[in-house]
């Protein structure tokens, strides 16, 4: 008796999980288009230097520049070949110790031009 129970409380939860799956043919939700973008970096303007170093989860390392005006670089690691390892480096602008700006130079190498 107690397997039947249980047996029929499968089919009923199988059969709600079944009417909630979408038809053939749907089309999925869209997603925000900052959701499906491949470059979105965390980053914010008015963010100061450690909360950057957290949203890019690496250590920011003084470039240059007055206390408070100073300008950071980010090396991040992209991965690569295994013979050449690609590394983009950010640079971070800050003004009045607030994040003003950042730029990307993917450091094409010169030697190979």
């Amino acid at each position: 008796m107690m397997r039947a129970i249980f047996a029929m409380g499968a089919m009923a939860s199988l059969l709600s999980s079944a009417a909630q799956a979408e038809p053939f043919g749907a089309v999925p939700p869209r997603q925000p288009f900052v959701a499906t973008l491949s470059n979105n970096i965390p980053l914010a303007f008015g963010m100061d230097a450690d909360q950057t170093a957290r949203a890019l989860r690496q250590p920011l390392q003084y470039v240059r520049g007055r206390p408070g005006n100073e300008i950071y670089l980010a090396l991040r690691n992209i991965g690569g070949s295994g013979l050449i390892p690609t590394r983009h480096r950010l640079f971070l602008q800050f003004r009045h110790g607030r994040l003003a700006g950042w730029k990307e130079d993917y450091g094409e190498n010169w030697m190979w031009e």
